[in-house]
């Protein structure tokens, strides 16, 4: 999926937020995008890097925030997630980001500032690859395309109380309650 307005997706200013995907590694790793919103003037963008998870948060280009882990995924189907959890009190508070793998903690970092209201006028969200300015200098747009598979991202907001996996039965509960 590219080119989706940020009216069109869940809004994650100023509260605590998760964006989990289930994703696809190949046997020789995986790169790319999985993830973004906003570009280089602000934004965030979940992606792969060295076939290690990283998450950056850009600042109206004035700070980006990398989190990332030592750990590269393995190859097969895993479930990573990205989990910001808001200081609260306010707008553009900061918060902590923790990154998981099948439900483990593999990495955290924190984010000091966020942005209170808009991530831009004309970027917007795309799956599996940054098609406008690049949030981050880690990655450039021609190379951002997610080399593995993408099944599906979830995206969250609210504080977090469960076991960090969306299990196939928690999905199947969601979409039915949804018709």
């Amino acid at each position: 999926m590219g080119r989706l307005s940020e009216n069109s997706v869940v809004n994650v200013k100023n509260k605590s937020f998760s964006v989990t995907a289930e994703i696809v590694v190949p046997k020789g790793g995986a790169e790319g995008v999985i993830i973004h919103q906003g570009g280089y003037f602000a934004g965030w963008s979940f992606y792969v890097k060295s076939g290690k998870a990283k998450f950056a948060y850009n600042l109206c280009g004035f700070e980006t925030y990398h989190i990332g882990t030592d750990r590269a995924i393995p190859a097969g189907k895993h479930q990573v997630r990205a989990e910001f959890a808001y200081d609260g009190g306010g707008l553009a508070k900061g918060g902590l980001l923790s990154l998981y793998y099948d439900g483990e903690k593999v990495g955290m970092g924190r984010v000091e500032r966020t942005v209170p209201f808009a991530f831009s006028a004309d970027e917007t969200t795309d799956v599996g690859r940054d098609t406008g300015t690049p949030v981050t200098d880690d990655y450039a747009v021609k190379t951002s395309s997610f080399t593995g598979t993408i099944n599906w991202v979830r995206i969250d907001t609210g504080t977090d109380v469960h076991d960090h996996l969306i299990k196939p039965e928690d999905r199947l509960h969601l979409a039915m309650a949804r018709q």
